[in-house]
């Protein structure tokens, strides 16, 4: 075998270690969310679907001590705003992202690429950081930590995500598309609207989605600037885990990673589209 063929077949090998190394704890998650051993989830016990039923609310065999979940009413609470402030986070971050991403596109101004490249930091900065900087903010401020604060805390950093993605799209797009709208007499805002905005808007969506699952997924920063009757489905789910990891929380893992996958597939599809 030549040198290389065998540097392929190392490459390859140390691609699926790789891959293996990322997934497999993730796909254990999932295959022992159907474990039917309440006590020890890594003693296989035949499969059920009785976690599943549990945190839907249906019927299931499970008695009340073999419950982890004290309340599903609070599990819905905590579901209910995570939703909330995805929602108006990443609607927030969108329209500030996408309009900051223009501005850097299309207007010429001093530091410009020191704008360009401040908007990075949230992204780049550890969470612990700007959570433990957000809290000082606010308590500064008197403000006391709700989920409004939550809302606040996580436009911060999506705006950046936001920017990114809808730059992204812009630097694709023709600029020569506008400036002919403009010599047909259309004004700026009916440039933006029947030109700009229809070419962007893969990207624009595209940043939305991905912005609301990064909100739907965050806890350390959340867990630094959430109030007492805030409680988050990731932050709820870390609670959970300080009595030891059981199949119920599996579940719950397991439905969050599907409808992330979901949502953040549908993001990059409408990202990669081009009319």
């Amino acid at each position: 075998m030549t040198r290389s063929g065998i540097l392929s077949r190392l490459l390859s090998v140390y691609g699926l270690l790789f891959f293996a190394f990322i997934y497999a704890p993730i796909l254990l998650i999932v295959v022992f969310s159907f474990n039917a051993n309440p006590v020890n989830m890594m003693i296989w016990d035949g499969f059920t679907l009785d976690w599943y039923r549990t945190i839907f609310g249906f019927p299931s065999r499970l008695t009340e001590s073999t419950l982890y979940v004290e309340s599903t009413r609070q599990l819905y609470a905590a579901v209910r705003n995570s939703l909330l402030v995805a929602l108006v986070a990443s609607s927030v971050s969108t329209i500030f992202g996408t309009a900051i991403a223009l501005a850097v596109a299309r207007y010429r101004f001093r530091l410009r690429s020191f704008y360009r490249a401040f908007m990075f930091m949230p992204m780049i900065m550890p969470d612990i950081v700007l959570g433990i900087a957000l809290l000082i903010f606010f308590v500064s401020l008197g403000a006391q930590l709700s989920i409004y604060t939550i809302m606040i805390g996580h436009c911060t950093f999506l705006i950046s995500y936001v920017f990114i993605v809808v730059s992204a799209r812009i630097a694709d797009m023709d600029d020569k598309l506008e400036e002919a709208s403009a010599d047909l007499g259309a004004n700026p805002w009916q440039t933006f609207r029947r030109v700009t905005l229809p070419l962007i808007l893969p990207g624009v969506v595209g940043g939305g989605l991905l912005a609301f699952i990064i909100s739907m997924d965050d806890l350390v920063i959340t867990y630094f600037i959430a109030g007492v009757d805030s409680t988050t489905l990731p932050v709820f789910i870390y609670g959970m885990l300080r009595r030891g990891i059981k199949p119920e929380i599996n579940a719950i893992a397991t439905i969050m990673l599907v409808f992330s996958i979901l949502v953040a597939s549908a993001g990059l599809y409408l990202r990669a589209r081009r009319k």
